[in-house]
């Protein structure tokens, strides 16, 4: 689908454009505390949009509906377009674009998820960097406003799903502005780097500062994550896949029994795990990940932290872990041939470090590739606080942060 048709009812002057209309749409449900401008669609050929327009003395306005594809959006990590939606599920992933003009606002839909507390997606929009919006998506879909402004102004405007894969998904249906002209990606970055991880990577209980608390999509925030602010610092294109309790041989356990169903490499090669299912029972699982739509540079692996729970010092249960390891960056590497990796362990506990250590000197030996590191972050230590279930606060990320990007930049990126 290209651009949709979209008539702005107040106004008088129409003009014709080129372009495809989205048949059969209905009225979605609006949030109650956004505005947004009320929009009906025309029953015109979808080879002619009529546009209705308002002119001042900043020039000619025409309100225009989108859907959100690669012609006018950049994608931010693995996103996916089922009939004309494009679905968000890992942590920090979305779209950005720029746009000269007046109003913007974005429907978004949600998945079966959406009345479960405590699992519903979290959503944000930023406009120039600066957050605009932060909401619970608990509707099927609505519309939010992103901004409003009086005069004409060229903006950079960013949404992105801030809560992980696992618990639920979310949809972009539409994106409504009223400007002079069309919306348009933002140039790609020189750097790409994908993150693969565990709660850590994805903000888990990162806006909940009280350790005896558990977790929550409404207070996970990847975007106030270490992997999310390396990128930042290195003004580098990001993809993050991560789950909570999720590992290499085990997922978080407190009997010492192997969770074999959380080993993230069941996960890595499809475009989401989640317990939430989309519009005509759309499956993230069910899309096998296309590896050429992002290519990394580097590939930071950061799992071992919930492996520990099953490992503890069983000389005999690390070795599991470091053959699963192993493994790992064999298929890691199939997928991206050419990206530097990474492994990274420490910032909740460095038990499993020496064998991170040893899985990647066995792979160097077994295959020849030296284009791997392993880097150790410091451990966090109580100064900067805990968040939830005694994870790292915004601070203890921010020094995380700082530390990978100084390693990355030594590496010569």
């Amino acid at each position: 689908m290209k651009l949709k048709k979209v008539i702005l009812s107040v106004l008088a002057v129409s003009m014709l454009l080129t372009g495809c209309a989205k048949e059969g749409a209905t009225e979605p449900s609006r949030s109650e505390n956004l505005a947004p401008a009320e929009t009906e669609e025309t029953d015109e050929s979808p080879e002619t949009d009529t546009d209705e327009s308002d002119t001042d003395e900043t020039g000619t306005y025409e309100t225009r509906t989108y859907e959100a594809e690669e012609q006018y959006v950049k994608m931010l990590g693995r996103t996916h377009n089922e009939n004309g939606v494009l679905w968000l599920a890992h942590s920090a992933s979305g779209v950005e674009f720029t746009v000269k003009g007046t109003q913007c606002s974005v429907k978004i839909v949600g998945d079966s998820m959406t009345g479960t507390e405590g699992n519903q997606a979290r959503f944000a929009a930023y406009v120039d960097g600066e957050r605009v919006l932060d909401v619970m998506i608990d509707q099927k879909e609505a519309v939010y406003d992103i901004f409003s402004f009086e005069t004409e102004r060229e903006v950079t405007v960013t949404l992105v799903k801030v809560s992980e894969a696992a618990n639920s998904i979310l949809g972009i249906d539409e994106i409504i502005v009223t400007a002079a002209d069309h919306i348009a990606p933002t140039a790609e970055k020189n750097l790409k780097i994908e993150f693969i991880g565990d709660s850590i990577t994805c903000g888990y209980g990162v806006d909940d500062e009280d350790r005896d608390h558990h977790f929550s999509t409404n207070t996970e925030d990847a975007t106030k994550a270490y992997a999310y602010r390396t990128a930042q610092l290195l003004d580098a294109d990001y993809s993050l896949v991560s789950y909570s309790g999720n590992g290499i041989v085990s997922g978080y356990t407190t009997q010492g029994v192997r969770v074999s169903e959380q080993q993230l490499s069941k996960k890595y090669e499809c475009f989401a795990v989640s317990y939430g299912n989309g519009a005509g029972g759309f499956k993230a699982s069910s899309v096998d990940w296309d590896f050429s739509r992002f290519t990394p540079d580097i590939v930071v692996i950061n799992l071992g932290t919930n492996d520990y729970s099953y490992t503890g010092k069983e000389e005999e249960l690390i070795s599991e872990y470091i053959d699963a390891y192993t493994e790992f960056i064999k298929q890691v590497r199939r997928n991206n041939p050419n990206s530097h990796i990474i492994c990274t362990l420490g910032i909740m506990g460095a038990e499993l470090y020496d064998a991170i250590c040893t899985a990647s000197e066995n792979y160097t030996a077994e295959t020849g590739d030296e284009n791997i590191s392993v880097f150790r972050f410091s451990t966090q230590n109580g100064s900067t606080g805990y968040a939830a279930d005694w994870h790292p606060t915004a601070a203890t990320h921010d020094i995380a942060a700082a530390e990978l990007a100084d390693y990355i930049i030594a590496l010569g990126f």
